[in-house]
């Protein structure tokens, strides 16, 4: 058993008594089959005439047999018969009885292992660090979550069960053609090996299908995710044809992976029935040659190849069982990918709650690298004073959403140190360190929840209606909210559609403001609004920001101009420092921005103009 197998099994703990009466029943099923198939022995001795076994000198079988019918019926043979065909009826009635109460028991099992998979595994993704999850595709960790987790299940209950029940089968079965033929069970069990090894290659190819199919699973759910996620700009540049094709080339090597693995699960049934008829075939030669006191009588011979093709099948199951097993492992593998990664608060040391900040943050000699030896940042210095506002300005890829990054913890630097109060932040608890932070960026996230619910999402304190309202109200927010169908307790779908883009932006500064952080980051705020909207969004922030330390980053410069210092990076390094004024007045690359923001047209010389101070017509 690997170790793999063995860490699936612990996950089934929690369900060990539903477990053990799946067992308990499949083995019980297992004993009545066998006894099924032995009762017509004496049911096919009374319907040829034949006398009683023990007088005949019969099989250890028959005269178990006949003990228990003497038992159930002493009278004459068609009482006989009819006792033995109603002990026939009721025996097969309790096994399927048994067969169904392990079914049920297994799939209660096997659904909640599942369930309990994709909790963890959803969990383990919140506990990753932030750069850990974009760099895996969704589409992927989708597959995990829902695909994944299904095809792990089976190995935990059904295959366990099926192994046990397929056990007690062969060891009833095997007993039983015993009992009836020795010579002609080592027969059969000489030529069982046949079918193991003949069906053996077919098994093992089954697993490396099965493999490849779940990775072009994982593949076929990103490539839909991605096309829905960015539906508008698929329309907007018409590539629908192109998403055709990529999505088709996708759902085509889908499509012959499974068919792969198909084509080789539909060959091992015909191949063992046939290498079964062979083994019927070999059995009949060997009859000729037993004595002919043991193979006298028919019914004997009937009943014991009766046994004996029955017996191929759990025999078949048994040798199937490492293969598929293998490929729910497989599956899992895939799970336990993701739940082994050290999780953001492996790093940490301490757990001291953060206390605020006091004096300021300061960044000393920050170098981070997202690949080796592909610096983004390069040596960064920067002094954020409490209750000033900086703001980052530079080209893209120029380091910004990075440099804020390493605030919250999101991104963690190869080299130097980010204080607070001149104590490194990796001594603070994270989530305590996040309480302390606001973040509000260009693409704000609104989740399939209440107006009130987005607002108040990640609330510790428990905030009152007034509170959120209040909140609302102070991001220019509450006049749309009451216009909803529901008010606050509108819900706003996926990603929040219901809303246009400055209405999502100030839910998301809403959110903010009841969060009251005494630290800020503002990463593109109002990148893609219009200027209607921008206005009611600058006016929330304007007092978002009011007694905050506060990190803007922007392209435009009305965003930035009167923030307290502005900050430009350069490949990762900063470049210059200082105010809006000295800056243009300076002529570096914050001047050549400005210019090129200037010579866009008249809407951007009138928002420089705002910028420098100047009155505006």
């Amino acid at each position: 058993m690997t170790a793999s197998y063995r860490r699936l099994l612990h996950h089934a703990g929690p369900y060990r008594l539903a477990f053990t009466g799946g067992v308990v029943a499949a083995v019980v099923a297992s004993v009545l089959d066998g006894l099924s198939l032995a009762l017509l022995v004496p049911l096919f001795r009374l319907l040829f005439g034949a006398g009683s076994a023990t007088a005949e000198g019969g099989t250890p079988v028959e005269q178990m047999l006949d003990w228990v019918l003497d038992l159930l019926v002493p009278a004459g043979s068609t009482a006989g018969l009819r006792t033995v065909v109603l002990v026939i009826l009721g025996v097969i009635v309790i096994k399927n009885v048994a067969v169904w109460g392990a079914g049920a028991l297994s799939q209660f099992v096997q659904e909640g292992v599942a369930r309990d998979l994709r909790v963890t595994l959803h969990r383990q993704i919140q506990q990753l660090d932030v750069l850990s999850v974009q760099r895996m595709k969704s589409g992927q960790l989708l597959s995990r979550l829902l695909a994944d987790a299904d095809q792990a299940k089976w190995a935990v209950s059904e295959a366990l069960v099926t192994l046990l029940q397929n056990v007690a089968l062969v060891v009833v079965y095997v007993l039983l053609l015993f009992g009836l033929s020795w010579r002609l069970t080592l027969v059969t069990l000489a030529l069982a090996p046949v079918v193991v090894l003949t069906l053996r290659p077919i098994l093992r190819r089954i697993r490396t299908q099965v493999a490849g199919a779940l990775h072009e699973r994982g593949e076929l759910t990103a490539a839909a995710g991605e096309t829905v996620a960015g539906i508008r700009v698929v329309k907007a540049y018409g590539g629908e044809p192109v998403e055709q094709r990529r999505f088709g080339a996708t759902a085509d090597g889908y499509r012959d992976r499974v068919l792969s693995v198909q084509r080789l699960a539909l060959l091992a049934s015909p191949l063992s029935e046939t290498l079964g008829a062979v083994v019927m075939v070999l059995l009949l030669l060997a009859a000729t040659q037993i004595p002919a006191v043991e193979m006298a009588r028919p019914e004997i011979f009937v009943g014991f190849a009766t046994l004996s093709l029955r017996l191929l099948p759990p025999i078949k199951r048994l040798s199937q069982f490492p293969a598929v097993a293998a490929q729910a492992i497989t599956a899992a593998e895939r799970i336990f990918e993701v739940l082994d990664r050290p999780a953001e608060e492996a790093a940490d040391t301490r757990t001291v709650a953060f206390p605020g900040i006091e004096r300021g943050i300061e960044l000393r000699d920050i170098w981070v690298a997202y690949d080796q030896d592909q610096w983004v940042l390069r040596g960064v210095d920067l002094e954020i004073p409490k209750g000033t506002v900086v703001a980052l300005v530079g080209p893209s890829g120029a380091g910004k959403s990075t440099l804020a990054d390493l605030l919250p913890r999101f991104v963690e630097p190869a080299r130097g140190s980010v204080t607070v109060d001149g104590t490194s932040i990796s001594a603070y608890d994270r989530r305590s360190l996040r309480q302390a932070i606001g973040l509000v960026d260009q693409h704000p996230v609104i989740f399939n929840d209440t107006v009130r619910g987005n607002i108040a999402y990640g609330d510790t304190r428990g905030a009152s209606v007034e509170e959120i309202v209040a909140a609302a109200s102070a991001a220019n927010a509450h006049e749309f909210i009451c216009r909803l169908p529901d008010g606050y307790d509108t819900v706003l779908g996926e990603r929040g559609v219901r809303l246009s883009g400055g209405e999502r932006q100030r839910i998301a500064i809403a959110r903010a403001v009841l969060r009251d952080p005494p630290i800020l980051i503002l990463d593109e705020a109002t990148a893609h609004l219009d200027a209607a909207s921008e206005r009611l969004v600058q006016d929330a922030l304007a007092r978002l920001s009011a007694n905050r330390t506060v990190l803007v980053i922007a392209h435009r410069l009305a965003t930035v101009a009167r923030a307290d210092a502005i900050v430009v990076l350069e490949e990762g390094r900063i470049v210059e420092r200082g105010t809006h004024q000295d800056l243009v007045a300076a002529g570096g690359l914050y001047r050549r921005l400005h210019d090129l923001l200037a010579g866009a047209g008249d809407d951007a010389r009138a928002e420089s103009r705002v910028a420098s101070g100047e009155p505006t017509r």
